[in-house]
């Protein structure tokens, strides 16, 4: 309890799925809390849940905010609005809260919504976690980048022309939020001649994960949580 007599918020990275990639800190804070909360598919198991369930307590209140799957922004930031106002409710009452986050909370993280809710009453607290990002770069052996490189995040539901634009300022690439949009990106990076030089990881860290040169996927059955890497010196996937 803070000294304002309110609870305080963390938000937790758990990783991107291998349950022994959750950092000390998290695994101590989640075994400890008597709130915890996370967001879920609308009628499936949350993910971020299920990465760090060896360290619930069966005693603990959870708090499930159900996210639709959509790419309209007003479902989900109602969600969000009633996430806030039952974490809040807790908060105000003197209890901690934890909130699991899949990987990192700021990194392309659901968490950075309730922080924009609730920072300006609550004590908050960021527990960083191992980001899909560099589990990716570690899976396939490939580096990010070094010394003066530039390294581009590009979400794939992004627009093809301004796809392209950013991948024509060269450097090294990580394209997420693959899925659907495989074949369209496809067809760009072999326009401007990166297929090659592209590598590709699905479910990184879990018992399903997929790691592969880009040429060899098949663009009928990509997930969601996929992402492409090209790195401006990867010479290894051009062999």
């Amino acid at each position: 309890m803070n000294k304002n007599g309110n609870g305080k918020l963390y938000g937790v990275g758990v990783g991107p799925g291998d349950p022994e990639l959750i950092s000390l800190k998290a695994a101590r804070l989640i075994s400890a809390a008597d709130i915890v909360a996370y967001p879920a598919p609308e009628g499936g198991e949350s993910f971020a849940r299920s990465i760090a369930k060896a360290h619930i307590s069966t005693a603990c209140v959870e708090i499930e905010m159900p996210v639709p799957m959509k790419t309209e922004r007003f479902p989900a930031q109602t969600v969000y609005d009633a996430g806030a106002k039952d974490i809040a409710e807790h908060l105000r009452a003197g209890r901690d809260v934890v909130v699991l986050c899949e990987g990192d909370p700021f990194f392309y993280g659901s968490f950075m919504y309730l922080h924009d809710r609730l920072h300006d009453e609550f004590e908050i607290e960021i527990v960083s976690g191992v980001s899909s990002l560099v589990a990716c770069a570690g899976r396939l052996a490939q580096p990010l980048a070094g010394r003066n490189d530039v390294l581009t995040i590009l979400p794939g539901p992004m627009e093809s022309d301004e796809l392209e634009r950013r991948l024509a300022m060269g450097g090294s690439f990580v394209i997420i939020k693959v899925g659907r949009h495989m074949p369209r990106i496809r067809a760009i990076l072999e326009k401007h001649g990166l297929l090659a030089n592209a590598g590709y990881v699905e479910r990184a860290t879990l018992p399903t994960e997929k790691v592969m040169r880009l040429a060899d996927v098949d663009d009928s059955c990509v997930p969601y949580f996929s992402m492409i890497l090209i790195y401006d010196g990867g010479e290894a996937w051009k062999k």
